[in-house]
C-alpha cells in the first residue's frame, strides 16, 4: 500500500473504524461489510485480509477475555454461594462463560476440510476474479438484509450445507460469516452468540494467517501501526451498539446497511469487469 495517496489513506482508516464498529457491535462482518469498500480503494483482496486477519484476532480474543473474567455467570456463581454457603459445587451444573465451547467445536469440525480447500483456492484464483466472488456474494448477503429475509434453515442437512459452504467462503475471503450466522442464530442464545462466534472466527483466521505467512504473503505490517487504532475506535463505538441490539432488534439498521452494500458491490462489479 505504499503507492496510495493520501485521500485513499483516509478512506481506508474510515473503513477501518467501520470494521470495528460492525465487527464488535455484531459479532461479524469485520469483513464482510468492509471488504467491498476497501476494493474500490485498492483492487486486491490479499492486500487488505491479512490486516483484517490480524485485526480479527485481536479484538476477538481481546473481547472475549474482558466478559469471561467478569461474565454475568460468575458474578452470579459468587453470589449463590454466598447466600447459601455452599461451595464450587452448587454451580457444576450451570453455564458458565459467554462462549458456548461445545457448539462451537460443532461447527468447527463441519467447517474445518472446506476452510481449508478454500484457504488453498485464495491462491490459485486470479486477484480480479476473487474480487468479483466477493462482490456477488455481497450482493446477495446485502438483497437478504433489505427484504429482512436474513438466511435461515430449519433441516439439518441444511445446516451442514451452510456450515461448509462458510467454511469455504471463509476460507477464500473471510466473508462467509452470514451463511455461518444463519445456522449458529437458531441455535445459540443472543447473549452467547457473538461471542461464541469470535471463537470460531479466531481459531477460522488463525488457519488463514498461517497460510499467509506459508506462502509468504505480505502481511503489511508497518499499516497494523496506524490501522490497529482506527479499527479500536469503532470497536469501542461497536460495544455500546451491541449491548442495544442484544436487547431490541434493529431491522431498519439492516435495510440502511443492506442498501449501502448493494450499491457498493455493484458498483465493484462495474469496476472489476469493465
Amino acid at each position: 500500500m505504499s503507492d496510495l495517496s493520501l485521500i485513499q489513506y483516509a478512506l481506508i482508516a474510515l473503513i477501518f473504524i467501520w470494521s470495528g464498529f460492525v465487527r464488535s457491535g455484531l459479532g461479524f462482518g469485520g469483513a464482510v461489510l468492509s471488504l467491498p469498500f476497501l476494493l474500490l480503494v485498492k483492487d486486491d483482496p490479499l492486500v487488505f485480509l491479512p490486516i483484517i486477519a490480524v485485526h480479527l484476532l485481536v479484538f476477538s480474543s481481546l473481547t472475549i477475555w474482558m466478559n469471561n473474567r467478569s461474565s454475568p455467570d460468575k458474578k452470579a456463581r459468587k453470589n449463590r454461594q454466598k447466600l447459601t454457603g455452599f461451595g464450587p459445587e452448587v454451580a457444576v451444573n450451570a453455564p458458565e462463560g459467554t462462549v458456548d465451547w461445545p457448539y462451537l467445536w460443532r461447527m468447527l469440525r463441519i467447517m474445518i476440510v472446506p476452510k481449508l480447500i478454500g484457504v488453498f483456492g485464495l491462491f490459485t484464483l486470479p486477484a480480479n476474479v476473487l474480487s468479483a466472488i466477493i462482490f456477488v456474494i455481497v450482493a446477495v448477503y446485502s438483497v437478504s438484509y433489505i427484504l429482512n429475509r436474513p438466511f435461515r434453515s430449519k433441516n439439518k442437512n441444511v445446516d451442514v450445507a451452510l456450515l461448509m459452504a462458510g467454511g469455504y467462503i471463509s476460507g477464500t475471503s473471510l466473508i462467509g460469516a452470514p451463511l455461518v450466522i444463519a445456522v449458529a442464530a437458531q441455535h445459540l442464545a443472543r447473549e452467547k452468540l457473538r461471542d461464541t462466534l469470535f471463537g470460531l472466527w479466531f481459531i477460522l483466521v488463525l488457519i488463514k494467517l498461517v497460510a499467509f505467512i506459508w506462502v509468504g504473503l505480505d502481511l503489511q505490517l508497518i499499516h497494523h501501526l496506524w490501522l490497529l487504532p482506527c479499527a479500536a475506535i469503532g470497536h469501542v463505538i461497536g460495544l455500546r451498539f451491541h449491548e442495544r441490539i442484544v436487547k431490541a432488534e434493529t431491522p431498519v439498521f439492516f435495510r440502511l446497511l443492506g442498501v449501502v452494500l448493494l450499491v457498493v458491490s455493484s458498483v465493484g462489479m462495474v469496476s472489476v469487469l469493465f
